[in-house]
């Protein structure tokens, strides 16, 4: 299927540790270009999310942020080592005989001193596979995004090329009376000049012209490219370089198509072309 570079996906899930949200925004880019911002409790795992990531997307900028929202409420039980309290506590009082005028033992000081209490929380192994778990559904529903814009703008590209391909069959069928008219019009003119003219040698001169103004190959070739153009998105996958090449050429062909014009009708006809080209391009530079 035809992708887009561009979307964004949103997941979140509480956990023990509070609540866990994945945000992944991407843009249209050359290659595929990952960014990271997680809590220090996942930087670990940049590495798998990376993996995760490669064989769904081929092209883009993506960002993505990792955020561990902790909630009051949910706050693990505290664990009070009472065996080490006692030492220190009894620790306190040889100091206490020994010193005079000694202030009350703070409280919470004595929790302060490593290894009196500990928090009891999810294990951060735990934490890690629901990230992972978290971030598939938010890569999950972005890919799904990804498909569902690029069908829309495969269907914008080829509403244009329709009209392109209309644009060069209009040219096509006008061209053996725009060079009958040429001719007929340089018989006119050496008529109203009465002057005498090697039959011959003119009608060499209109052959010559003819080829210059000549531009089937220009029209076959457009063709050509049409046909590719609508292969590349039947195929679908990444193609978006493909197709901004074939726009490429496209485009090249109207231009020669306007050098060579004769007349105000394959002027327009070219302008329309490019035109036309010029909105295929907008929309192919966020495919895939």
């Amino acid at each position: 299927m035809i992708q887009s570079m561009t979307a964004f996906a949103r997941e979140s899930v509480t956990t023990g540790q509070g609540v866990l949200t994945v945000e992944l925004r991407s843009v249209n880019h050359r290659y595929l270009d990952c960014s990271f911002k997680l809590p220090d409790a996942l930087r670990a795992l940049e590495p798998r999310l990376r993996e995760k990531i490669s064989p769904v997307l081929a092209r883009g900028k993506l960002d993505c942020m990792l955020r561990l929202q902790a909630h009051p409420t949910q706050a693990g039980e505290l664990r009070i080592d009472a065996a080490r309290l006692d030492a220190l506590l009894a620790a306190s009082r040889i100091v206490q005989d020994r010193l005079q005028n000694v202030a009350p033992i703070n409280p919470l000081q004595v929790l302060q001193f490593p290894g009196i209490y500990s928090a009891q929380d999810e294990s951060e192994e735990e934490l890690q596979e629901q990230a992972l778990t978290l971030f598939g559904r938010a890569l999950d529903t972005m890919q799904q995004t990804r498909q569902r814009e690029g069908e829309k703008l495969a269907s914008l590209v080829l509403d244009r090329l329709t009209l392109v391909a209309a644009q060069v069959s209009a040219t096509r069928s006008m061209l053996p009376e725009l060079m009958q008219q040429q001719r007929n019009r340089i018989i006119a003119r050496i008529t109203d000049l009465g002057v005498e003219v090697d039959q011959g040698r003119l009608e060499q001169e209109l052959v010559y012209m003819a080829q210059r103004a000549d531009v089937d190959e220009e029209l076959d070739r457009l063709d050509a490219h049409i046909g590719e153009v609508r292969r590349t998105l039947k195929q679908g996958g990444a193609c978006g370089r493909r197709l901004d090449f074939l726009m490429q050429e496209l485009n090249r062909e109207a231009n020669t198509l306007s050098s060579k014009s004769q007349s105000a009708s394959t002027t327009q006809n070219a302008v329309e072309l490019k035109v036309l080209i010029e909105q295929m391009r907008e929309q192919i530079q966020n495919i895939e």
